[in-house]
Order: C-alpha cells, then sequence, then structure tokens
C-alpha cells in the first residue's frame, strides 16, 4: 500500500523529506502541509549509516548527488564519502565529507590559460585553488545507547559556502507499543509544498506516538518549540509558513486505519523454494513486501488537535490563525500488483491510487463559504497521488511518484498536475526489504542515491 500513516505524521514537526541539501539527507517538512509523495520521505537508516554500506558498491566509496545552492559557481553536482567511522562497545563516530567539483575544475582551468610559463609560483596558483573551503562540506555523527531501550544521537556539519553550523541531538526511548523521542536542532531546516526550504534557528520537540495495534488505531501526542526567526535558504519571498513562526505548541492526533483485500494470491512454500534450473537453488522474491500479487483498497481516517501555548501570532493565506483548532483527515487509496517479484524479467508490475483530504475543514469551507481566502488556502482540495513501479530487469525497478490537486485555486477545472519525481530502485535480498534508490525530483532539481528498508 501507499503509505497511508503520512496522513497523521504531516501535521507533525518530525516527518523527514530526503533531501541532499544537508549531509544527513533529510529536511522537515512544514507541518501542516499538504501530505508530500511517497518517494519523498527520507529512509529510516540513518545517512552515515546508508553510507557506510553504500561505499562498499561504488568505486572508492564516493556517493554522487545533486542539488543547487546559492552559489551558483560551485554547480549542483557534488561527491559524498565516509571519511571515518569508529566503533567501541555501544557507541560509535562517524565523519562525512562532501567536495563540490565544478568550481574547482572552471577555476584551473582559468588559471592554466593563463600561464604562459610553468614555474613554482605557476603550481602555487593552481593548489591554492584546492584550499578553497566553499568546496567542502563536513559533517560530525556519534550514537550512544544508554540502555537496551534508549539511544541518543548527535550531529554537527558544516557547509562551506555558507556561514554557521547545523547542530542536531536526539534521544529515543522505547516503551511497550510506545516511541518517545526528544530532538533539538541548531538550525532545523525545514521544506514547504512548494519546494522552498526555511532554516528555523531553534527547533525542540518532545513526542510520544503508539505503534500500529491490531486494530488499526494509532495516536501520538507532543509539544514543539520554535525559537527565532524564519529564513530562507534560497532568498524567496514568498510568505512564511505559520506552523514554523516562533511559538510553543502542543499537538495530538489519531488515526485508525483499516485494509481489504478483493482477491490476493498467497505465498506457498513451495513458491518460496522455486528452482529456476537444475542446480537446486531458490529463489525468494526480490522484496518480501513485494512477493504477493493482489487487489486491495485501504483508508485512514484520524483526527488532530492543537493548541499554541505561546506565540503562534500570524497569519494564512490572508487569515488570522487560531491559537486553539481541531481538524480531520483521511486518505484512500487503491492497490493493483501484477507478479511475485521473483524472476529475473516481467514480474511486477504495479499501481497505487491515493486520494487525499489533508483537512475536512478547508475542504467543507470551500464549498460553504466561497471566499478567496478559503480556496487559495493549499489544504482545501483534494489530492490524487499515483504511484507507477514496473520491473525493468532482475531486481531493478522503474518508479514513478505524482501528485495532482483535483481542483485547481487559480479558476482552472479538472485536475492541476503539481509535482513528481523519478526513481531507479535496486532491491538487495539479504536485506529482505531493502533497496538503494537513485531518485530525481524535477520541481526540486534534486537528486541522490539512499538505502532504504521497509518504506511501506
Amino acid at each position: 500500500m501507499a503509505n497511508l500513516r503520512t496522513a497523521m505524521d504531516s501535521a507533525f514537526w518530525d516527518l523527514n523529506v530526503a533531501t541532499p541539501k544537508t549531509l544527513d539527507g533529510s529536511a522537515r517538512l512544514v507541518p501542516g502541509d499538504p501530505f508530500p509523495l511517497d518517494g519523498a520521505r527520507a529512509s529510516r537508516a540513518l545517512r552515515i549509516q546508508q553510507l557506510s554500506l553504500l561505499s562498499n558498491g561504488f568505486p572508492l566509496g564516493i556517493i554522487p548527488s545533486y542539488s543547487p545552492t546559492s552559489q551558483k559557481e560551485l554547480g549542483s553536482f557534488s561527491l559524498q564519502s565516509l571519511l571515518l567511522k569508529r566503533a567501541i562497545s555501544d557507541c560509535w563516530l562517524g565523519l562525512v565529507g562532501q567536495f563540490r567539483p565544478r568550481k574547482l575544475i572552471s577555476s584551473i582551468k582559468a588559471e592554466l590559460s593563463n600561464i604562459d610559463e610553468w614555474e613554482l609560483s605557476s603550481f602555487k596558483d593552481v593548489a591554492k585553488h584546492f584550499l578553497n573551503k566553499s568546496l567542502y562540506s563536513f559533517g560530525l555523527y556519534s550514537q550512544l545507547s544508554l540502555t537496551s531501550s534508549s539511544s541518543i544521537m548527535l550531529s554537527t556539519e558544516g557547509h562551506g559556502e555558507r556561514k554557521g553550523r547545523r547542530t542536531k541531538a536526539m534521544l529515543f526511548h522505547k516503551l511497550p507499543g510506545h516511541d518517545i523521542t526528544l530532538e533539538a536542532a541548531w538550525p532545523e531546516l525545514y521544506i514547504d509544498h512548494r519546494g522552498n526550504y526555511w532554516d528555523v534557528p531553534e527547533s525542540i520537540s518532545l513526542n510520544c506516538s503508539s505503534l500500529v495495534s491490531d486494530s488499526g488505531l494509532r495516536y501520538r501526542f507532543g509539544i514543539h518549540k520554535n525559537g527565532g526567526y524564519p529564513q530562507s535558504l534560497d532568498h524567496v519571498y514568498d510568505e512564511l509558513p505559520f506552523s514554523i513562526l516562533p511559538g510553543l505548541c502542543a499537538k495530538a492526533a489519531f488515526s485508525y486505519e483499516k485494509s481489504r483485500d478483493f482477491w490476493r494470491l498467497k505465498e506457498s512454500k513451495k513458491d518460496a523454494l522455486v528452482k529456476p534450473k537444475d542446480d537446486g537453488s531458490s529463489r525468494p522474491s526480490y522484496d518480501i513486501r513485494l512477493k504477493e500479487p493482489h487487489s486491495a483498497v485501504s483508508g485512514i481516517i484520524g483526527g488532530m488537535s492543537a493548541a499554541w501555548l505561546k506565540g503562534g501570532e500570524g497569519s494564512n493565506n490572508g487569515e488570522k490563525k487560531r491559537m486553539l483548532n481541531a481538524d480531520l483527515f483521511g486518505s484512500l487509496c487503491y492497490t493493483f500488483q501484477y507478479g511475485k517479484f521473483r524472476k529475473l524479467y516481467g514480474d511486477l508490475t504495479r499501481l497505487d491510487a491515493r486520494l487525499d483530504i489533508c483537512s475536512a475543514s478547508a475542504f467543507a469551507k470551500r464549498f460553504i463559504v466561497r471566499s478567496v481566502s478559503d480556496r487559495e488556502n493549499p489544504l482545501s482540495s483534494p489530492r490524487l497521488s499515483l504511484i507507477f513501479q514496473q520491473q525493468v530487469a532482475g531486481p531493478i525497478v522503474f518508479r514513478v511518484d505524482s501528485k495532482f490537486l483535483l481542483d485547481s485555486s487559480n479558476g482552472g477545472r479538472g485536475p492541476c498536475f503539481e509535482d513528481y519525481m523519478y526513481s531507479l530502485s535496486y532491491s538487495l535480498r539479504l536485506l529482505r526489504s531493502g533497496k538503494v534508490v537513485a531518485w530525481y525530483s524535477p520541481k526540486r532539481k534534486e537528486g541522490m542515491i539512499e538505502l532504504r528498508l521497509f518504506e511501506f
């Protein structure tokens, strides 16, 4: 199924979206924005863990990524590598480095074109370009296991082309049926539904979330503090998202999730031991989450309430925000899968279609009040997300994520194309449901390579 839990998680401050803008490979979705593309959600694995495994399959352990910078001469192409990793008992430490080669290459070419005769000073002039700090970025990451159910993670990273550093701390504690996280960042990077990035000088949150029960019920609650005035990373002048303005906010949400199969071809013991040749070898599915052909429908419905305990002054689309508010949300998804993703060719075609209503109150006001501000509210229109996956060869799968606005606010009628991204993945049987994903987002003009695990 397409990830239905995004419906509730997007209301909070800890939903990670994949991006190469930071060395840890993620930015937080602006809470209260429309649900992101499924393929845009960041991997559950830490970026340093991804680099540790990915480096085994890339020349010299160098992983490429693509992301525009404020300084155009630096270019969008960059190379990342895990420079150091040390593990001692219940603690590990890692150093990640990033290099942008475009400015270095262009600077050296310009220097060489001006050299008539090679002298010692000429070599020095060429060598000084390697010392330009804007070419490099470094991040230091560590994790310490306090107990069998508690751990703390610390990280700091600096980018040569920008002033300041990003510092983060997270305390994770696991309870029976619940997860508790305490997170802080100075600053925290957020991304809104338009693809704009915002730096919030201080971001601190405490969250408690339940695991999904057999009944499909899930809930979570938390408190969050923003400090300082957000700054645009891309120097855009759009209206600031209300939810990242300075203030203290408490939120609680619940959801109920259910699914039903129209038909499903269950995997048998015989299927799990297919003998492709006479060598007696088995060929299980490349991904255990994609091993059963089926047609199914699933849905989620839930509610959210928020209270601004401090701050919260501001407006959104010209309408004064309330200090206390509550809302409903829901998603309905249909999934069709052909193939068991076991053979070398033609054994996987999958389509997910998901209809999202991000805010029931905004959706209702759009038709009842019919004011201009309600029509401009990005939450007032339902959205249709389509995910198409097709096996190319063996464990390689091509995927397209797209999202349509079903009633655009610009006066047009019919679906309006809002966002899309492409990806190519290589599934790893040894990880049961793990894959290396190379994706590109034309809207954000970004692309990177990730290791993703159990992302359904």
